[in-house]
This record gives structure tokens, C-alpha cells and sequence, in this order.
């Protein structure tokens, strides 16, 4: 296991030490948040901790249940007690850019209904300011693509749609959208930003999650790092 491996475990591990018993949580999705959702089931099968999960897509749903984690959803729990979720960038101020696994809306709406998000990353997530070296996921109906990557760039964005892995199509999200990946550079005014994008016809949601973090738990080489609105 590599080092930001063995990070975003040991902040995965001090995330979870805030899930209480009877707690209806956020799992989030990505390869950090999959550390947390591990140990959430370990917590389950050797301390016989009771939780409920929402999935945040397909992959954290399939490892939930392999956890032995009960999921539910939002129908049944429209307010949840905790979000666990990863990060594709931190700034000092906890606002994030997230959507790299492509769950960005899934996730928003999950964090938007829970009373608090912890965000576990490793230290190579963290910034100065958000898009630097690092570009912003906005989720779009396919059928307005064209309409919204002419307005991505008429807002001074570089858009570039995003392909599967095997480069055989676009990647379609776990809601059926296809995924810009714009290249905005260094985002001064993330929040002004975001409310711009949110009006563009077609847009259905960005990974500007401005505002919505309460603590962070960032994985380093040798210990790990807590950050809060406070600081």
C-alpha cells in the first residue's frame, strides 16, 4: 500500500470515530470514501455497531452490501445524522471541488441533507485555491451538451468531455449525464462562480461544493490532520 494509501485509511479510520450508534449515514463515493465505508463494517461486525447507509452511487451501494452495511435512502431518511465523503480538492476554507469519480450530484444532494460533513482526503488534495491544476466536473444533460460547452467557454472555461476509460464513449453518470471536466484555472470566487454555472439551461450540477464541509481529516505521511470551519 502506498502512502496516500495508507493516508486516506488513517483518515478514513478517524472519520469514522464520530459515527454513532443508531446513525443514519452518508457513504460517499470514491477510493478514500471506500476506506471509510471498510470501516464502518468492521465497526458493524466486531462491535456490533447500528447504522443505516445512503449510497451516493452503484460502486458505494455494491461495497456497502459487501460490508455488511443496511442501506436505505432518502425516501425513508430525508435527513441524515453524518456524510462521509472524499475530495478532489480542499482549500483552506473547506470548500471542496469533488466529482472526479463522476458521483458529483449524488454526493451534493447526500451532504445537502446531512446536519454534518466530514471530507477525508489525503495532503496532496490541498490547495490554495480551488481549479488550480485541477478542473471542475459539471454534470449535463446530454441532449444540451453543445449549449452548455459553448457557455463554459463564453464563462472563460476550458470544457472537455469526459470519456470512458477505455475511450469507447463518453462516461455516462449513475444518472444518465455526461460529464464536462472544465478547466476554469484558479478560481477566485468560487461561490460566484458556482451560482453562474447553476443557471446555465442544462447544467444539472456542479463539484463546487462551496460552504457545506464542518471538518476535514487529511491523511499526511506520518499522522493526520484536522481541519475545521473554525480554523
Amino acid at each position: 500500500m502506498s502512502w496516500r494509501e495508507t493516508a486516506k485509511k488513517r483518515a478514513s479510520v478517524e472519520a469514522v470515530r464520530h459515527v454513532e450508534d443508531g446513525f443514519i449515514l452518508g457513504l460517499g463515493s470514491g477510493t478514500t470514501a471506500a476506506f471509510a465505508i471498510k470501516e464502518i463494517g468492521r465497526r458493524i461486525r466486531e462491535e456490533g455497531l447500528r447504522v443505516l447507509g445512503v449510497p451516493t452511487s452503484y460502486q458505494s451501494y455494491f461495497l456497502a452490501v459487501e460490508e455488511g452495511i443496511p442501506v436505505t435512502t432518502l425516501d425513508e431518511h430525508p435527513q441524515l445524522d453524518l456524510d462521509i465523503d472524499g475530495a478532489d480538492q480542499v482549500d483552506g476554507k473547506l470548500n471542496l471541488i469533488k466529482g472526479g469519480g463522476g458521483a458529483l450530484t449524488r454526493e451534493k444532494v447526500v451532504a445537502s441533507s446531512a446536519k454534518k460533513l466530514i471530507v477525508v482526503a489525503d495532503e496532496t488534495k490541498l490547495t490554495n485555491g480551488l481549479g488550480e491544476n485541477q478542473y471542475l466536473p459539471v454534470e449535463v444533460l446530454p441532449f444540451a451538451l453543445p449549449v452548455v460547452s459553448s457557455r463554459m467557454e463564453a464563462t472563460g472555461g476550458r470544457p472537455l468531455l469526459r470519456e470512458k476509460g477505455d475511450k469507447s464513449g463518453p462516461y455516462v453518470t449513475d444518472n444518465g449525464n455526461f460529464i464536462l471536466d472544465v478547466d476554469f484555472g484558479m478560481i477566485d470566487r468560487p461561490a460566484e462562480l458556482e451560482s453562474e454555472l447553476r443557471t446555465v439551461p442544462g447544467v444539472v450540477e456542479t463539484g463546487l461544493f462551496i460552504g457545506m464541509s464542518d471538518l476535514a481529516y487529511v491523511g499526511t505521511k506520518t499522522t493526520v490532520r484536522t481541519m475545521s470551519k473554525k480554523d
